[in-house]
């Protein structure tokens, strides 16, 4: 399958075409939620598959299921896993609203979902599908969270301010307590434009609000760009 190839910090390959790419948000929800290294972990509408690949390039080699909607996308994730001999991700070309696979077993899960539920769309049937919530609301997502989900378990999103109150709100209507929130900003003086939220399923609530995540302090930054900054 033809493809352009992005290189995270410790050499991973990640697969994306001209549909179906990631974003700063994507690694930004990975570093958020990040499974500990045997942990089992979703990486839901996964998409290329950045996530998950995100989580292994950064010591993760704990059971993971990647599901995803798109044909497209998840060959991409397919060929990148098993070119790189990634046992221990795999892609499910499956619809999460019917998705059951290992449910009640999962430690962590992450999404990264479709942020509007109404406006223009594109003309590109699946970039419409990834930014719309055409097969995928907000709902869906929290009601597999909660059903893939071990007692105490998190699951994260991603999602854009202006949707906040209503994230919280369909989390806990799903009896996933939110827990940790950051706001993520391009500038300290600046607006946020994305936040990240972690809730546990089953558990009593208290919310901690994080420091903010700033783009311009390199937070968003991979592969050779971020080996330099580290350095």
């Amino acid at each position: 399958m033809e493809h352009s190839t992005e290189i995270l910090y410790n050499k991973t390959e990640v697969y994306c075409s001209a549909v179906h790419r990631f974003g700063s948000d994507a690694l930004l929800l990975a570093r958020f939620c990040e499974p500990k290294r045997s942990q089992t972990a979703a990486d839901l509408c996964s998409g290329c598959g950045i996530v998950s690949l995100e989580w292994h390039d950064r010591g993760h080699r704990g059971p993971c299921a990647a599901v995803e909607l798109q044909p497209e996308a998840s060959a991409l994730l397919q060929q990148a896993v098993a070119e790189q001999g990634i046992g221990h991700i795999t892609p499910h070309l499956a619809d999460l609203r019917s998705f059951r696979e290992g449910e009640g077993q999962f430690d962590v899960c992450a999404c990264n979902p479709p942020y509007f539920a109404a406006g223009p769309q594109s003309a590109k049937a699946g970039r419409a599908t990834a930014r719309h919530e055409t097969d995928c609301t907000l709902e869906d997502v929290c009601a597999c969270g909660f059903r893939l989900l071990k007692d105490g378990g998190r699951l994260a999103l991603c999602h854009r301010p202006e949707r906040l109150a209503e994230v919280l709100a369909v989390l806990r209507a799903h009896r996933l307590e939110p827990k940790r929130l950051a706001f993520v900003k391009n500038r300290p003086d600046a607006a946020p434009w994305l936040f990240l939220v972690e809730a546990q399923k089953n558990r009593r609530t208290g919310l901690r609000i994080e420091p903010d995540v700033l783009i311009t302090a390199g937070a968003a930054m991979y592969g050779s760009a971020a080996s330099a900054e580290k350095r």
